[in-house]
């Protein structure tokens, strides 16, 4: 009995798995018609997403060393413009020192001269005053020797005679 249960399922199996065959068949169209094509399209969008991030991503690590690059260069530039303004600095500086020095030289050399005139005023001055006192103490002198008063033409003789005479004494010392 046990046999033919054994046989009668061989023959069963054979009909069942022609219908499984032809389900099979019928299933994998199906699935490949209704899910095999979204799914692939699915995949393949997925993929170009991967690549065109992965694209993205090496244009902005590209982007993003040229701007560090860029960074770089006008960081460089800027320090070369600090140094040039510091240098120009130091040069007006220099130059307004100078002048000021040649200001300050000329204004000494204009106090000197000045001071030399005054110095040679004085002097003649001083020289005047001493030839007036002079000749007022010749006066009186040669006036108390004489007993007499001098016109004013003898008095000139006698003060320019005298102030020839000290002059050639300070010639000769």
């Amino acid at each position: 009995m046990f046999s033919n249960l054994i046989v009668g399922a061989s023959e069963a199996y054979l009909g069942d798995s022609l219908f499984v065959l032809v389900v099979f068949i019928i299933l994998v169209a199906l699935v490949g018609k209704f899910a095999f094509g979204p799914v692939s399209k699915m995949m393949q969008a997925r993929s170009d997403k991967i690549t065109n991030d992965l694209d993205n991503a090496a244009q902005s690590r590209e982007d993003a060393a040229k701007l560090a690059a860029q960074r770089a260069t006008e960081l460089k530039n800027s320090k070369s413009e600090a140094v040039e303004i510091v240098n120009t600095a130091k040069q007006n500086g220099e130059k307004q020192r100078e002048g000021m020095v040649t200001l300050a030289q000329e204004e000494v050399q204009t106090l000197k001269q000045n001071a030399k005139k005054d110095i040679e005023q004085a002097r003649l001055d001083a020289l005047n005053s001493a030839r007036d006192d002079v000749a007022q103490l010749s006066i009186e002198i040669a006036s108390k020797l004489i007993k007499k008063e001098l016109s004013v033409t003898d008095q000139k003789s006698l003060i320019n005679s005298y102030i020839e005479g000290l002059d050639k004494q300070n010639e000769t010392r």
